[in-house]
């Protein structure tokens, strides 16, 4: 099963980049997919936008 990222999600953070899959298991999503091409990504939720970012340490910070 695969899920797609992309363009819906990026109204605040700029020019959007290429559509991509990402591979899912069960509910489980290896953030080494998540974060291949970038170190942040922006969620869609609801109306919301969260950004969930990977820091120089190898830590994730989600922010709304």
């Amino acid at each position: 099963m695969s899920a797609t990222s992309g363009d819906n999600a990026r109204t605040q953070a700029g020019p959007a980049s290429t559509t991509r899959s990402l591979a899912i298991s069960g509910n489980r999503v290896d953030s080494r997919e998540l974060f291949a091409t970038e170190r942040e990504i922006i969620i869609a939720h609801g109306e919301d936008n969260y950004r969930l970012r990977l820091t120089s340490q190898n830590k994730l910070i989600l922010t709304k």
